[in-house]
């Protein structure tokens, strides 16, 4: 198998499982990251640094090249 199924496997058992199990998972994932001292991505964001992310998503999802102004006319 692949990384990138096993990763989506990995994402579609994730999806269905309680919550209770996910904080275990975020948990065991924060562990293995500080033990392989990988900075953990986003926790460390600036809150300019989340709404330039926000941004850059809503943008990336726009299919359609709409023009956005302020002119009342």
């Amino acid at each position: 198998m692949t990384t990138a199924a096993l990763r989506e496997q990995l994402r579609q058992q994730v999806d269905v499982l309680p919550d209770e199990i996910i904080v275990e998972l975020a948990d065991f994932t924060a562990f293995v990251l500080a033990r392989r001292k990988i900075p953990l991505r986003y926790v460390k964001w600036h809150p300019t640094q989340w709404q330039e992310f926000a941004l850059g998503q809503f943008l990336r999802a726009t299919d359609d090249d709409v023009e956005y102004t302020l002119d009342k006319s």
